[in-house]
């Protein structure tokens, strides 16, 4: 079992993994850890959500496991926020938009330079990053 703590600490060090990676020119891998920091900090969102000695919902738990950065949007109620925060800063949704498709079958696919730079940025860019706008809410 993993708690909200170790779901951030993976997030950051998934981040430093596709760095490495990207600095290796080892682009798939770069493009699969970059998302998967995503899919961390938005669990670390849903575990925050959650009190230690409630049994959850069942509908909710199924829908925690899963890899799509939409469902885990849902799921940790950032939605509504997150639409917002895209409308008034454009640069935010343009990011958005370059990490919301990400799931875990990157890592069956072979990616290039240029998306796999492309991902990296949308998740760490330091102002308008995904993930640093994730950190706002786990």
């Amino acid at each position: 079992m993993v708690n909200r703590t170790e779901l951030q600490l993976l997030a950051e060090e998934r981040v430093r993994d596709a760095h490495a990676l990207l600095n290796a020119g080892q682009w798939s891998g770069a493009y699969y850890l970059a998302g998967y920091a995503v899919e961390c900090g938005l669990k670390a969102c849903i575990a925050k959500l959650t009190n230690l000695h409630d049994f959850p919902d069942r509908e909710f738990a199924q829908r925690c496991y899963t890899h799509k950065i939409e469902t885990l949007v849902e799921v940790g109620g950032l939605a509504g926020q997150r639409k917002s925060d895209m409308a008034a800063n454009p640069t935010l949704g343009a990011s958005w938009l370059v990490v919301k498709d990400w799931d875990e079958k990157p890592r069956y696919q072979l990616w290039t330079e240029p998306q796999a730079r492309k991902l990296f940025t949308a998740v760490t860019d330091p102002t308008h990053g995904v993930l640093q706008w994730i950190e706002g809410h786990w």
